[in-house]
């Protein structure tokens, strides 16, 4: 068998067919969409890749690839527009007021009747929380939150993902939930949503510290009145107890005070007839003589 005629020309160019020369561009895009790191880009080198491989098998007659990649290609596309058009919205969103509307889509639907505990402080986090329906508090610092607010998101950011407040709900209602796993993908595919998501986080800490800030002033202003005009002295119960429990105590004094004052006089009677009695007294020598 003569190899020669493997690598002579004519046989070489019998492969340099329509069919072909459009697998060889769709393997080049598969191949550079696997080796991007940013999603969007590799889509559209996605939707490339597949557009080829399609048309080389409609060219070569290939069923199989005919029908993979013609389910591929409308995937990628809508894929594609699904990312745009959130890149769109995150635009938006980070330059209006902190609403999180345009991730509904992404996002499952939670009902809650009224007294149930959407969850507790302490329990390990793993979602966040938009308010579609009804009405939510936060029992630790007694806030409301109606619809459109979004709670939740801190635990995301604590070290061992643990809630840092309750929340009841107090009006039946419907919540709107985003696993936390689903905000990491969004956070690292697209930075957008990062920059959208860090500031979603610094306006809570900040609305956090104007209320901390709120209550001590009312704290303060509170103490400054008590001490500039103290309220009247006043025989309530707890003072009628207290002195109740105290009045043994004080008739045990008042008895100790009279007994000292007794041994007092006492003594200055004795000091007194002490002084009267002679400085030096002599009292006759006895003699004994033995017999």
């Amino acid at each position: 068998m003569d190899l020669s005629t493997y690598f002579s020309t004519s046989f070489l160019m019998s492969f340099v067919t329509l069919a072909n020369v459009l697998g060889v561009i769709g393997g080049l895009c598969t191949v550079a969409s696997m080796s991007m790191k940013t999603v969007i880009p590799l889509r559209i080198a996605g939707i490339a890749g597949a557009f080829f491989f399609l048309c080389s098998g409609i060219f070569s007659r290939t069923f199989p690839s005919i029908f993979l990649y013609a389910m591929l290609l409308p995937l990628n596309s809508y894929r594609l527009f699904q990312m745009m058009e959130l890149i769109k919205k995150v635009r938006a969103a980070a330059s209006s007021d902190l609403s999180m509307d345009w991730l509904q889509p992404f996002m499952t639907k939670r009902r809650y009747k009224k007294g149930e505990v959407v969850f507790r402080k302490g329990e390990v986090a793993d979602q966040m929380f938009l308010a579609a329906k009804g009405k939510y508090l936060v029992t630790e610092i007694n806030v409301e939150l109606r619809p459109g607010h979004i709670f939740g998101e801190m635990g995301l950011l604590t070290s061992g993902f643990q809630r840092t407040a309750s929340v009841e709900c107090i009006e039946s209602g419907q919540l709107l939930t985003i696993s936390y796993d689903k905000v990491r993908e969004l956070y690292f595919e697209n930075p957008e949503f990062g920059f959208y998501f860090l500031r979603l986080v610094g306006e809570r800490l900040l609305q956090n510290l104007k209320r901390a800030e709120d209550m001590l002033a009312a704290e303060r202003q509170k103490h400054a009145v008590a001490v500039a005009d103290p309220p009247p002295a006043s025989d309530t119960e707890s003072d009628k107890q207290s002195h109740g429990q105290l009045r043994p105590a004080y008739e045990n004094l008042y008895f100790f005070a009279r007994i000292r004052g007794r041994s007092r006089r006492i003594a200055k009677i004795r000091a007194s007839w002490i002084n009267r009695l002679p400085t030096r007294v002599t009292m006759p020598s006895l003699r004994w003589r033995p017999r």
